[in-house]
């Protein structure tokens, strides 16, 4: 059911210091739909995909995960959930990155810890299955930019400032 998985930062150049956008697009074949990483009903809260994160390196993630916009909406009445979301079609998660102000010019390879996408069609819900997720960024030189304030405290913790 999963056509691909990709995943970009956009934009791919930034200097130390810069927040940039991480983009985990997931594209599911007709008749398939994956999950989002929090469902608003707590009884379907096993209703997800798993998104971990590295530790702070190249880059810093801050922030939390954003959910694919687009999504219908389902129920279970026998399992007690009132709502869940379903992404069908193409599944585009989010999440903010800081360049590290201590991140080396030159490509940076960032790799998700671990990426478990669930995916089911009309009639059944495969096992979850752990895919690799990579993206590459390239650093810029010249001295490092400000961290914008919102991710200044995360960003000097994540670094040891």
């Amino acid at each position: 059911g999963v056509k691909s998985v990709t995943a970009k930062f956009e934009p791919a150049e930034a200097k130390p210091g810069q927040t940039v956008t991480f983009t985990l697009t997931v594209d599911l074949a007709d008749g398939y739909y994956t999950y989002p990483v929090a469902q608003p009903d707590k009884a379907a809260s096993s209703m997800t995909n798993q998104l971990k994160f590295p530790d702070a390196g190249a880059v810093v993630f801050v922030g939390g995960v954003t959910d694919p916009p687009i999504y219908d909406i389902k129920s279970e009445p026998d399992l007690g959930i009132k709502e869940y979301r379903v992404n069908p079609g193409t599944a585009v998660y989010t999440r903010k990155a800081v360049v590290s102000p201590k991140a080396p010019p030159g490509p940076a390879a960032v790799k998700l810890a671990a990426f478990r996408v669930q995916v089911c069609d009309k009639n059944n819900c495969f096992p979850p299955k752990a895919v690799p997720v990579e993206a590459t960024l390239k650093v810029l030189p010249g001295p490092a930019v400000p961290v914008e304030a919102a991710y200044a405290a995360e960003v000097a913790k994540a670094v040891g400032n």
